[in-house]
């Protein structure tokens, strides 16, 4: 009998073969896929794509290109992708996608219903650091420091609705203190910015300012999650840090315009999901991201955008934050 049903199973798998097969290969690109980053060069989306676009390009049998398009806190972008044509040679990575609606009054495009998913290339806390000549160790002597001197002191953001503005919105409620915040063209003229001394402290992705922070160019004084990051194993967390609230993750969503034939969405997700698990340990070497199972599917990868987009909004209208 079970030698009757491993035949069984054989045969109907090679009856079934050719058509998976015609599945898979229904839709294949013939020209190079554009990964569009809506930030600067050297952020977090930016390192994130490029480690992930070599591996999915090479699983397309197509380049995939990273298209950095900076401008308004990621919305010049991501407005680039929602009405480019819905064929699967567009394609977006966005960290700061769901809290765009939470910042920007007059957001041109449906953050949800104008995009589809295709991959979560990972979730990465945030950091909060300073810079090395500004006169604080941890915490507690930042915080310290900005209260006694209100406005005096700029923060870093990477750009208006940027997951670093966001971040910086959460510290300002939970620090009470009153500083500059300052919007840089993307994650790497931020961090810049904090190397030089031109702010002095921020929340900058891991992704961003791991070599930095590594190098001792800026200061890490806490990691915005309740657990210590192995990325940097010996920067607190939030929690051990005293600013238990400080609790902010980033994380990667891949989308392509709405209406992108299924059979492109399935290849293009076949493919960027292979490529996230391939590049997982640069991703947490090089850019602090961690990939999760759970997002197969469309629908799941616009359920977390969804969940985001409400969590940043009932996070930022309670600290008093209204959209600009």
């Amino acid at each position: 009998m079970l030698q009757r049903r491993t035949a069984l199973g054989l045969a109907l798998a090679a009856g079934l073969a050719p058509n998976v097969a015609r599945a898979q290969g229904a839709w294949r690109p013939t020209r190079p896929v554009r990964l569009v980053v809506p930030f600067a060069p050297g952020g977090s989306n930016d390192i994130v794509g490029r480690i992930i676009a070599e591996a999915a390009g090479n699983i397309l049998g197509q380049p995939v290109v990273v298209e950095n398009r900076a401008g308004a806190g990621s919305v010049i972008g991501a407005e680039n992708v929602a009405r480019s044509p819905a064929d699967g040679y567009s394609v977006l990575i966005n960290s700061a996608h769901a809290s765009v609606p939470a910042l920007v009054a007059r957001v041109p495009y449906d953050t949800v219903n104008d995009f589809v998913g295709i991959a979560v290339a990972g979730f990465s806390p945030h950091v909060l650091v300073a810079n090395p000549r500004a006169p604080v160790t941890n915490a507690a002597e930042l915080i310290a420091l900005l209260r006694a001197n209100p406005g005096k002191f700029n923060f870093a953001s990477a750009g208006i609705g940027s997951g670093v503005h966001l971040a910086g919105e959460i510290f300002r409620g939970i620090s009470a203190a009153q500083f500059e915040m300052v919007h840089y063209r993307g994650g790497g003229p931020g961090v810049a910015a904090l190397v030089s001394g031109e702010a002095q402290f921020g929340t900058p992705t891991m992704a961003s300012s791991l070599g930095q922070i590594r190098g001792g160019a800026i200061r890490a004084l806490a990691v915005a999650s309740s657990q210590r990051s192995p990325a940097l194993p010996d920067v607190p967390s939030a929690t051990e840090a005293g600013i238990p609230g400080f609790i902010f993750e980033e994380f990667f969503p891949v989308l392509a315009p709405a209406g992108t034939p299924p059979a492109a969405v399935a290849a293009l997700g076949a493919a960027f999901r292979t490529a996230i698990q391939q590049s997982a340990p640069r991703l947490n070497e090089l850019a602090g991201v961690v990939p999760r199972p759970g997002y197969d599917t469309p629908d799941q990868v616009m359920n977390v955008v969804r969940e985001g987009v409400k969590t940043y909004t009932d996070v930022l209208r309670a600290a008093g934050v209204k959209p600009e």
